[in-house]
Protein backbone atom coordinates (compact mmCIF):
# COMPACT_ATOMS: atom_id res chain seq x y z
CA UNK A 1 0.00 0.00 0.00
CA UNK A 2 1.57 3.44 -0.82
CA UNK A 3 2.79 5.78 1.46
CA UNK A 4 0.20 8.90 1.94
CA UNK A 5 2.15 12.20 1.97
CA UNK A 6 0.13 14.89 4.26
CA UNK A 7 -1.15 17.09 1.66
CA UNK A 8 0.08 20.74 3.70
CA UNK A 9 3.60 19.12 3.33
CA UNK A 10 5.82 21.85 0.87
CA UNK A 11 8.33 20.25 -0.99
CA UNK A 12 11.26 22.29 -2.45
CA UNK A 13 12.94 21.34 -5.39
CA UNK A 14 15.33 22.77 -7.30
CA UNK A 15 15.79 24.93 -4.23
CA UNK A 16 19.75 27.03 -3.62
CA UNK A 17 19.74 28.10 0.10
CA UNK A 18 20.92 31.90 1.14
CA UNK A 19 22.45 31.90 4.46
CA UNK A 20 23.94 34.80 6.57
CA UNK A 21 24.62 34.75 10.41
CA UNK A 22 23.67 38.17 12.07
CA UNK A 23 23.46 38.83 15.80
CA UNK A 24 24.20 35.24 16.81
CA UNK A 25 21.92 33.60 15.16
CA UNK A 26 21.48 32.15 11.40
CA UNK A 27 18.81 33.05 8.46
CA UNK A 28 18.18 31.75 5.63
CA UNK A 29 16.22 32.02 2.33
CA UNK A 30 15.14 29.30 -0.31
CA UNK A 31 15.60 30.89 -3.70
CA UNK A 32 15.17 29.19 -7.36
CA UNK A 33 18.64 28.25 -8.44
CA UNK A 34 20.43 30.14 -10.63
CA UNK A 35 17.94 33.52 -9.53
CA UNK A 36 20.47 34.23 -6.82
CA UNK A 37 23.17 35.59 -9.03
CA UNK A 38 20.23 37.25 -11.37
CA UNK A 39 19.01 39.07 -8.69
CA UNK A 40 22.50 40.24 -7.76
CA UNK A 41 23.32 41.36 -11.31
CA UNK A 42 20.00 43.07 -11.39
CA UNK A 43 18.90 40.92 -14.50
CA UNK A 44 16.26 39.97 -12.22
CA UNK A 45 14.11 42.75 -9.92
CA UNK A 46 11.05 40.53 -8.77
CA UNK A 47 11.49 38.74 -5.40
CA UNK A 48 8.99 36.47 -6.37
CA UNK A 49 10.83 34.96 -9.07
CA UNK A 50 13.51 34.74 -7.12
CA UNK A 51 12.18 33.37 -3.58
CA UNK A 52 10.85 29.68 -3.84
CA UNK A 53 8.81 30.59 -0.49
CA UNK A 54 8.21 34.30 1.05
CA UNK A 55 9.61 33.81 4.81
CA UNK A 56 13.70 34.16 6.35
CA UNK A 57 14.51 30.41 7.92
CA UNK A 58 16.66 29.60 10.48
CA UNK A 59 16.83 26.19 8.72
CA UNK A 60 14.96 25.67 5.39
CA UNK A 61 15.73 22.07 4.97
CA UNK A 62 13.77 21.57 8.07
CA UNK A 63 11.43 24.24 7.32
CA UNK A 64 12.44 26.12 11.01
CA UNK A 65 10.45 29.88 10.51
CA UNK A 66 12.82 32.50 12.00
CA UNK A 67 10.93 34.53 14.83
CA UNK A 68 10.31 38.14 14.03
CA UNK A 69 11.52 39.35 17.44
CA UNK A 70 15.21 37.60 16.00
CA UNK A 71 14.67 39.38 12.89
CA UNK A 72 13.90 42.41 14.43
CA UNK A 73 16.88 41.96 16.72
CA UNK A 74 19.37 41.16 14.59
CA UNK A 75 17.97 43.58 11.11
CA UNK A 76 16.20 46.28 13.16
CA UNK A 77 13.06 45.18 11.23
CA UNK A 78 10.42 42.72 11.16
CA UNK A 79 9.17 43.29 7.86
CA UNK A 80 10.10 40.20 5.80
CA UNK A 81 10.96 41.70 2.26
CA UNK A 82 13.75 44.02 3.85
CA UNK A 83 15.01 41.27 5.88
CA UNK A 84 15.34 38.94 2.40
CA UNK A 85 16.74 41.92 0.38
CA UNK A 86 19.64 42.18 2.46
CA UNK A 87 20.14 38.46 2.91
CA UNK A 88 20.19 38.24 -0.82
CA UNK A 89 22.14 40.81 -0.78
CA UNK A 90 25.47 39.88 1.89
CA UNK A 91 24.26 36.67 2.36
CA UNK A 92 26.39 32.91 1.39
CA UNK A 93 25.18 30.84 -1.31
CA UNK A 94 25.19 27.53 -0.07
CA UNK A 95 25.67 24.90 -2.44
CA UNK A 96 26.63 21.36 -2.04
CA UNK A 97 29.52 18.82 -3.00
CA UNK A 98 28.08 17.48 -6.00
CA UNK A 99 26.61 21.17 -7.44
CA UNK A 100 29.92 22.97 -6.90
CA UNK A 101 31.68 20.16 -8.87
CA UNK A 102 29.03 20.50 -11.64
CA UNK A 103 29.66 24.07 -11.66
CA UNK A 104 33.08 23.99 -12.00
CA UNK A 105 33.02 21.30 -14.46
CA UNK A 106 30.45 23.31 -16.76
CA UNK A 107 32.62 26.62 -16.12
CA UNK A 108 36.32 24.72 -17.18
CA UNK A 109 34.04 23.51 -20.30
CA UNK A 110 33.08 26.78 -21.36
CA UNK A 111 36.53 28.45 -20.82
CA UNK A 112 37.93 26.01 -22.75
CA UNK A 113 35.12 25.81 -25.90
CA UNK A 114 36.02 29.71 -25.89
CA UNK A 115 39.73 29.75 -26.06
CA UNK A 116 39.31 26.96 -28.68
CA UNK A 117 36.91 29.38 -31.08
CA UNK A 118 39.34 32.55 -30.37
CA UNK A 119 42.94 30.32 -30.77
CA UNK A 120 44.59 28.42 -33.35
CA UNK A 121 47.29 25.92 -33.83
CA UNK A 122 50.79 28.21 -34.76
CA UNK A 123 52.23 25.71 -37.14
CA UNK A 124 48.68 25.53 -39.53
CA UNK A 125 46.35 28.42 -38.32
CA UNK A 126 43.63 25.69 -37.56
CA UNK A 127 41.67 25.73 -34.33
CA UNK A 128 42.22 22.94 -31.74
CA UNK A 129 39.55 20.25 -30.34
CA UNK A 130 37.81 21.74 -27.03
CA UNK A 131 39.17 18.21 -25.74
CA UNK A 132 42.77 18.80 -26.51
CA UNK A 133 42.27 22.61 -25.07
CA UNK A 134 40.88 20.99 -21.61
CA UNK A 135 43.70 18.51 -21.59
CA UNK A 136 46.25 21.70 -21.98
CA UNK A 137 44.49 23.02 -19.28
CA UNK A 138 44.85 20.38 -17.12
CA UNK A 139 49.01 20.23 -17.76
CA UNK A 140 49.19 23.35 -17.01
CA UNK A 141 47.41 23.60 -13.40
CA UNK A 142 44.75 25.57 -14.33
CA UNK A 143 41.98 25.91 -11.87
CA UNK A 144 38.70 27.69 -11.97
CA UNK A 145 37.92 31.61 -10.55
CA UNK A 146 34.55 30.56 -8.87
CA UNK A 147 33.02 33.75 -8.90
CA UNK A 148 34.14 35.33 -12.74
CA UNK A 149 32.64 34.18 -15.70
CA UNK A 150 34.27 32.34 -18.45
CA UNK A 151 35.10 35.08 -20.68
CA UNK A 152 37.04 36.88 -18.68
CA UNK A 153 39.61 34.19 -17.59
CA UNK A 154 39.75 33.27 -21.09
CA UNK A 155 43.32 35.28 -21.82
CA UNK A 156 44.71 34.33 -18.80
CA UNK A 157 43.87 30.82 -19.54
CA UNK A 158 45.64 31.42 -22.98
CA UNK A 159 48.62 32.89 -21.09
CA UNK A 160 48.68 29.50 -18.79
CA UNK A 161 48.78 27.30 -21.44
CA UNK A 162 50.94 29.01 -23.43
CA UNK A 163 53.66 28.70 -20.70
CA UNK A 164 52.53 25.56 -18.72
CA UNK A 165 51.56 23.10 -21.37
CA UNK A 166 53.75 21.66 -24.61
CA UNK A 167 50.88 22.64 -26.66
CA UNK A 168 51.46 25.43 -29.35
CA UNK A 169 48.95 27.88 -29.18
CA UNK A 170 48.46 31.48 -30.27
CA UNK A 171 45.13 34.07 -30.59
CA UNK A 172 43.94 33.13 -33.93
CA UNK A 173 44.25 36.53 -36.54
CA UNK A 174 41.49 39.08 -36.73
CA UNK A 175 40.86 39.93 -40.44
CA UNK A 176 40.15 43.89 -40.82
CA UNK A 177 39.58 45.88 -43.96
CA UNK A 178 41.12 49.67 -43.33
CA UNK A 179 39.51 52.54 -45.75
CA UNK A 180 40.68 55.74 -45.61
CA UNK A 181 41.45 58.60 -48.51
CA UNK A 182 43.92 57.92 -50.91
CA UNK A 183 46.42 61.11 -49.26
CA UNK A 184 45.53 59.52 -45.86
CA UNK A 185 46.63 56.13 -47.01
CA UNK A 186 50.28 57.09 -48.59
CA UNK A 187 50.70 58.71 -45.27
CA UNK A 188 49.75 56.35 -42.87
CA UNK A 189 50.37 52.93 -44.93
CA UNK A 190 53.69 52.10 -43.35
CA UNK A 191 52.28 52.58 -39.92
CA UNK A 192 49.51 50.34 -40.41
CA UNK A 193 51.60 47.89 -42.26
CA UNK A 194 53.90 47.70 -39.10
CA UNK A 195 50.40 46.80 -37.01
CA UNK A 196 49.76 43.86 -39.18
CA UNK A 197 51.02 40.68 -39.75
CA UNK A 198 49.82 39.94 -43.63
CA UNK A 199 48.65 42.02 -45.89
CA UNK A 200 46.06 39.80 -47.92
CA UNK A 201 45.15 42.62 -50.57
CA UNK A 202 45.58 46.44 -51.05
CA UNK A 203 44.41 48.58 -53.50
CA UNK A 204 44.97 52.52 -54.00
CA UNK A 205 42.49 54.35 -56.46
CA UNK A 206 40.67 56.86 -55.41
CA UNK A 207 40.74 55.30 -51.96
CA UNK A 208 43.26 53.53 -50.25
CA UNK A 209 42.10 49.74 -49.07
CA UNK A 210 43.85 47.39 -47.36
CA UNK A 211 42.41 43.51 -46.02
CA UNK A 212 45.60 42.35 -43.23
CA UNK A 213 45.57 40.67 -40.43
CA UNK A 214 46.15 41.28 -36.87
CA UNK A 215 46.82 40.36 -33.58
CA UNK A 216 43.40 41.05 -31.81
CA UNK A 217 45.63 43.54 -29.41
CA UNK A 218 46.51 45.80 -32.20
CA UNK A 219 42.75 47.03 -32.99
CA UNK A 220 42.42 49.94 -30.95
CA UNK A 221 45.81 50.60 -31.98
CA UNK A 222 44.68 50.29 -35.35
CA UNK A 223 41.56 52.55 -34.71
CA UNK A 224 43.02 55.28 -33.35
CA UNK A 225 45.70 55.50 -36.00
CA UNK A 226 42.59 56.49 -38.73
CA UNK A 227 41.30 59.08 -36.14
CA UNK A 228 44.00 61.17 -38.14
CA UNK A 229 42.14 60.77 -40.94
CA UNK A 230 38.97 62.94 -39.12
CA UNK A 231 36.31 60.71 -40.25
CA UNK A 232 37.04 60.28 -43.38
CA UNK A 233 38.87 56.33 -42.59
CA UNK A 234 37.47 53.62 -41.30
CA UNK A 235 38.12 49.82 -40.26
CA UNK A 236 36.04 46.66 -40.18
CA UNK A 237 35.90 43.41 -38.71
CA UNK A 238 35.65 40.93 -41.51
CA UNK A 239 36.53 37.86 -39.17
CA UNK A 240 37.04 37.88 -35.81
CA UNK A 241 38.97 34.94 -35.80
CA UNK A 242 40.88 34.14 -39.30
CA UNK A 243 41.61 30.44 -39.34
CA UNK A 244 42.41 28.09 -41.94
CA UNK A 245 39.03 26.72 -42.40
CA UNK A 246 37.50 30.29 -42.93
CA UNK A 247 40.38 31.69 -45.07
Amino acid sequence: MPIQQPSNQIKLTNVSVVRMKKGGKRFEIACYKNKVQEWRTGVETNLDDVLQISNVFTNVSKGEVAKSNDLQKAFNTSKVDDVVKEILKKGELQVGDKEREHDLTSLRKEIATMVAEKCVDPATQRPYPVGMIEKAMAEAGFSVKVGKSAKSQVSETLRLIQSGSTLPIQRARMRIRVVAPAEDGERLKERVHALGEKVEREETGESWEIVMLIDPSQFRAVTELLQECKGSGRVETLTFAATADNS
